[in-house]
């Protein structure tokens, strides 16, 4: 009896250890993010054509808060760059990486799948159509909630139809859902060249906008309309973050828990659709975020949602401020498409978790 007391408690003290090494882990990284996302906040906001120092930075956010302190402005324009244009841009950058990494983890979850993401199986291509109609046909019916309502209605029936193509006696085939992605984006990309057909100049080169994604003219009432509707997502997800959690035991384990499994996928797929109709809306197509941003917070802090999707949000926003500041800066004197640099860096990322996915699966069938 003796002998066997140790032997009993070694299995419960390894898995008081391991909880432990994730909780610091989840401490880390959650860290780790809150300062990169505030030091790069600073940084891009002072970088451009008029060089700020960071303490005028953080002078003009305390004296616009009511704080008289920190450095004054040197320059007499410093305050209106920073609140007409930086700052905008940089809100902006922060509300949509969020949205397309916590969209990411929420198909990925609802799925059951590593390979979706809003813009590998169509639905970034969906809502974009949805708003790129709205600028040919002129239509402004909602004021300038009129773009981001089309391209949430566009990107929830893009959603649900993957949802419905890829779902076959209840499991969700990878093949299927790439297969399905390469068609949504090629009947979206067929589309998008009607409406480019049919639009005139000025609306063609918005939708040339859409196809590359840009943070560029951003302003204050464009981040009016879009920080409501990630807010929303976001706290919808971290609601359904446990439940999430559920799933991935099995729909009839997660059934036998309490779970509405079906009206769980639902409610996800809508969420989708709004996050990715609010990161669409103003700033055009953003690929890869959503991939592989929740694939490197799995990495580092394991699959639960309860954690992973606010640290995929948080992840998210520092990835694609970076992405911005290197768009503003890569080239003097000019703004490259942000869309084009995440996709330089998701698409070998891409590639190699299909070949680790396929060697994992031991093929795709």
């Amino acid at each position: 009896m003796r002998g066997a007391a140790p032997r009993s408690d070694e299995p419960a003290s390894a898995v008081v250890a391991q909880h432990a090494v994730r909780r610091g882990r989840v401490v880390v990284l959650v860290t780790g993010l809150s300062i990169a996302l505030v030091v790069l906040a600073v940084v891009a906001a002072g970088i451009g054509q008029l060089h700020i120092p960071p303490a005028e930075v953080l002078g003009s956010v305390l004296r616009r808060l009511g704080l008289d302190s920190g450095a004054a402005a040197t320059h007499p324009h410093t305050d209106a760059a920073l609140w007409s244009i930086r700052f905008p841009r940089l809100v902006m950058a922060l509300l949509v990486g969020a949205a397309l990494a916590t969209g990411g983890a929420l198909m990925q979850g609802v799925f059951g799948n590593p390979l979706a993401d809003p813009g590998v199986v169509g639905v970034s291509s969906g809502a974009a159509v949805g708003a790129c109609t709205v600028i040919v046909f002129g239509w402004t019916f909602l004021g300038s909630w009129t773009a981001a309502t089309a391209a949430l209605v566009g990107g929830l029936l893009t959603t649900l139809l993957v949802y419905a193509t890829a779902r076959d006696g209840g499991r969700t085939q990878v093949v299927t859902l790439v297969l399905t992605g390469v068609a949504v984006n090629a009947v979206a990309g067929a589309a998008l060249a009607f409406l480019t057909f049919l639009g005139d100049t000025q609306a063609r080169e918005q939708i040339v906008f859409w196809q590359l994604g840009s943070l560029n003219g951003t302003r204050w009432p464009y981040v009016a309309v879009v920080a409501p509707l990630v807010l929303l997502g976001i706290v919808g997800a971290c609601l359904v973050a446990r439940r999430l959690d559920l799933l991935a035991l099995g729909e009839r384990t997660a059934r036998h828990l309490g779970v509405d499994v079906e009206r769980l996928r639902v409610v996800c797929i809508v969420l989708v659709a709004l996050l990715t109709a609010a990161a669409v809306a103003f700033c055009g197509i953003i690929a890869f975020v959503g991939l592989v941003v929740p694939h490197l917070v799995r990495m580092t802090v394991g699959p639960g949602h309860r954690v992973l999707v606010p640290a995929s949000a948080l992840g998210g926003a520092v990835l694609l401020l970076c992405a911005d500041l290197v768009a503003r800066t890569a080239v003097p004197y000019a703004d490259l498409p942000i869309g084009m640099l995440t996709a330089l860096c998701g698409g070998p990322f891409f590639f190699w978790l299909i070949r680790r996915t396929r060697r994992s699966a031991g093929g795709w069938a």
